[in-house]
């Protein structure tokens, strides 16, 4: 292993880590907006179709998630732009995967049971193998 391919490890690692940590924002953000707003069928039923949609997009923490999530996608594109689609794909996809599941544990206060532990820790092992 030289130094090129060391550097060029890490430069994947760097953009596979900046799609997982603002999509994971991104996520956790737009599900607190919506859990704060509540029913939308309530709101579209008390203020009609147009005071539901204002309600969405008048959110702050809805609009920081989509911030969020654009930051996400702009970073995929930078990292397929750089890095092969076979290992960006697969791995921002799967480490979001777990990010969310430790986001949704300890900022939602969501149950995580033991069946979603073990599906993020075999996805952790997935991702291992394939960037070895």
């Amino acid at each position: 292993m030289n130094l090129f391919t060391l550097h060029h490890g890490w430069a994947d690692a760097a953009m596979i880590a900046a799609i997982v940590v603002s999509a994971t924002i991104g996520d956790v953000m737009i599900a607190s907006a919506m859990r704060t707003l509540g029913d939308l069928d309530d709101i579209r039923s008390q203020h009609g179709l147009i005071g539901a949609i204002l309600a969405v997009l008048l959110s702050p923490r809805f609009v920081l998630g989509v911030i969020f999530m654009s930051l996400s996608f702009f970073s995929l594109l930078f990292a397929l732009s750089h890095a092969d689609l076979s290992l960006v794909a697969p791995a921002s996809a799967s480490l979001t995967f777990v990010t969310n599941a430790i986001a949704a544990k300890f900022f939602l206060h969501e149950n995580v049971d033991r069946r979603r532990w073990i599906a993020a820790l075999v996805v952790c092992a997935g991702v291992a193998l394939m960037a070895m």
